[in-house]
């Protein structure tokens, strides 16, 4: 009797139990549809978001022509707009003790004699040196540190100052970095700095041509030192999800632990060469504008430039959407997530974009563009100078090896 009944309660308890799981089942499973529509929802609204600014910015993108380094002549006349009432020589005074002094007189090159980063006065000077026979008199200065030098922003009266990166901020004059030539980062790959992009130029294509797009790793990519906290998102990206990034922080000049490399060990340096391996490319500035942005177009991969204020001449010619994916420089790591599975899910889109980046590149950043924008900067500024330019006695003759 007892036994019977203990049955019946037992069984009642059961019965009870399956029926809550059931109403919980359902409940969850209308949970989960709720939360599934929401999120297949938000996927498709951002993912039309995104097809919507690609077609806004082709539609409204117009290619450069393909003579006299035309691409980049706004860029000159935004730099040089601030000196339009002239360049006295009180302006000039005013800029001296900012970087190098440079004069071209009778055509002949001449500096000062003491220069803080010799190889990167030999960068420029390799072009300086090619463009003086065909300019007037005229004397400038030229910064050869990382950041520019005269912030608006705080208040600095303009002065003209060539630098070869800068923001908004700055009255600085952009200039193509010494790195083209001579004097870029020194890095392990690299020990006299990366220099010379015409011999990248040609490298990197080769290893394009080898790594084409269908034999690409479908993943992202990035190799590079900690010198700010905004590639950090990517690198965390890449330890909880490996598959997907391949994103690890090299050693730089200031390492000291494995703190600076966010707790884990130095990553070995990879070659320019060796990133065309991969699909998907990141660019991120360093302590100005990052001197890797260039080749990564080379490798015909889809490049993700992360932040848009720091600049060098030839970026405001390159336009988000057409020849590259524009990150925010605060993304968070399941943003940036969903950037890349996008172009993963869009691979010809991907393509399409990577072609446009390669090609803008290729034909309007040759050495020759870079010789042209040094021949027209120099002549439009030597336009606005408003005193006699004499020849400095304290200036050395600089000869350039041909």
């Amino acid at each position: 009797m007892y036994t019977f009944l203990y049955f019946l309660f037992f069984l009642n308890i059961v019965n009870s139990y399956q029926s809550n799981q059931n109403e919980e089942t359902c409940s969850s499973d209308n949970i989960c549809n709720e939360t599934h529509n929401k999120y297949s929802k938000n996927i498709n609204e951002w993912t039309s978001k995104i097809n919507k600014e690609i077609q806004m910015a082709i539609n409204k993108y117009i290619p450069c022509e393909k003579t006299n380094c035309s691409c980049h002549k706004a860029v000159i006349e935004h730099d040089l707009n601030p000196y339009q009432d002239g360049i006295t020589k009180e302006l000039f005074t005013l800029a001296r003790s900012k970087g190098t002094k440079y004069q071209i007189i009778k055509g002949e090159l001449y500096r000062e004699k003491e220069c803080h980063f010799p190889a990167r006065c030999a960068g420029v000077e390799h072009y300086l040196g090619a463009v003086a026979p065909k300019l007037p008199n005229l004397e400038f200065i030229v910064n050869t540190r990382d950041w520019p030098q005269v912030n608006h922003a705080w208040g600095n009266r303009k002065a003209p100052v060539f630098s070869f990166s800068k923001t908004n901020d700055y009255y600085d004059i952009m200039y193509p970095a010494w790195s083209f030539w001579e004097g870029g980062p020194a890095i392990s790959l690299y020990p006299t700095g990366i220099g010379r992009w015409d011999k990248h130029r040609v490298s990197i294509s080769s290893a394009a041509d080898k790594w084409t797009w269908d034999k690409k790793e479908e993943i992202a990519f990035f190799r590079g030192s900690r010198t700010n906290e905004e590639r950090d998102a990517l690198i965390l990206l890449s330890r909880s999800d490996p598959d997907l990034v391949d994103a690890k922080y090299t050693k730089n000049q200031a390492w000291k632990s494995d703190a600076d490399t966010l707790y884990a060990p130095p990553a070995s340096e990879v070659s320019f060469e060796e990133h065309c391996k991969y699909k998907y490319l990141f660019n991120y500035r360093g302590v100005a504008a990052s001197f890797r942005f260039k080749h990564l177009f080379l490798c015909k991969s889809l490049v993700f430039h992360v932040g848009n204020s720091w600049l060098e001449f030839f970026y405001p010619s390159l336009r988000p959407w057409v020849h590259y994916v524009p990150i925010s420089p605060t993304a968070k790591a399941d943003e940036i997530k969903k950037y890349i599975e996008f172009f993963k899910e869009n691979d010809s889109l991907a393509k399409e974009i990577a072609d446009r980046g390669f090609q803008h590149i290729w034909d309007h950043l040759t050495d020759k563009d870079v010789k042209c924008y040094w021949r027209k900067l120099l002549k439009k500024y030597a336009l606005l100078i408003k005193y006699d330019v004499n020849k400095d006695k304290d200036l050395i003759r600089i000869d350039i090896k041909k």
